[in-house]
């Protein structure tokens, strides 16, 4: 199970809670951001766990020019040479193709860094004009896995396209497609059932009130903010999200 945290709190409540590697990013609000190397410092001083940053300079779309592109290096090997143990990133063309050059840049530059870094291509794969050919060549690249919702705005809705992709590539194939988006406690049994999936992505959120005493209520700092609510992942979410991975594949062992 991996958790996708922005914070510290949620870091150390995954771990608690049972996931196997966290993807560490910031602004979750946004669909993740490249985290601080102050973030990454002192979750791993406080978890033994793999870590995977996000790396995605801004928000909106994964068309990257040629600057954005160089910020991205520069975050790679910043946050390889820090201990990340893995990274997520997408790039696209204008016609929403996965783009080769730029993900080559990328690859090389971490390559370089740290020869043994796990690449995940995340879910800008699900914005592509066609799942089938993208995972071709993003297998092609050398990416060890693809986070995906089929093309779908949760991976409850693509449940039968994440399970078509994850029967083209087998593990034998040595790219992983997991699901992730919209995973819950009551559509994760069902999710792992349809896909028959090793491995699946989740936040499991929830919203924490702010400790402030003093509330300026005629003022917000952002377009969507809420600076006197939090989301946080919840130990209770992750454990149960773990236990009903683990039924799963313990009732499907034995049939």
């Amino acid at each position: 199970m991996e958790v996708c945290v922005d914070c510290i709190e949620s870091a150390i409540y995954a771990v608690r809670g049972g996931a196997k590697r966290i993807e560490l990013c910031s602004a979750l609000s946004e669909g993740g951001l490249t985290p601080s190397l102050g973030l990454l410092r002192t979750i791993r001083a406080q978890i033994v766990c793999p870590i995977f940053c996000m790396i995605r300079p801004r928000d909106g779309d994964f068309l990257y020019s040629d600057l954005e592109l160089s910020i991205m290096e520069e975050d790679i090997q910043a946050l390889l040479k820090e201990g990340a143990s893995g990274l997520v990133f997408g790039c696209l063309t204008k016609s929403g193709e996965v783009d080769e050059i730029a993900c080559s840049r990328l690859i090389a530059t971490a390559k370089k860094s740290n020869p043994g870094a796990d690449l995940t291509f995340h879910r800008a794969f699900d914005l592509t004009p066609d799942l089938q050919e993208a995972a071709k060549t993003i297998q092609k690249l050398g990416f060890k896995r693809i986070l995906t919702s089929g093309g779908k705005q949760t991976a409850e809705e693509g449940q039968d396209i994440i399970r078509d992709l994850i029967f083209e590539y087998g593990e034998s194939s040595g790219l992983i497609v997991f699901p992730g988006g919209g995973i819950n406690p009551k559509n994760l049994e069902n999710l792992l059932d349809h896909t028959n999936a090793y491995e699946f992505h989740a936040s499991a959120r929830e919203s924490v009130p702010s400790k402030m005493e003093y509330r300026n209520s005629e003022c917000s700092l952002g377009t969507n903010s809420n600076e006197y609510t939090r989301k946080i992942s919840s130990i209770e979410s992750v454990s149960k999200l773990t236990r009903i991975y683990k039924e799963v594949k313990l009732k499907n062992t034995f049939k």
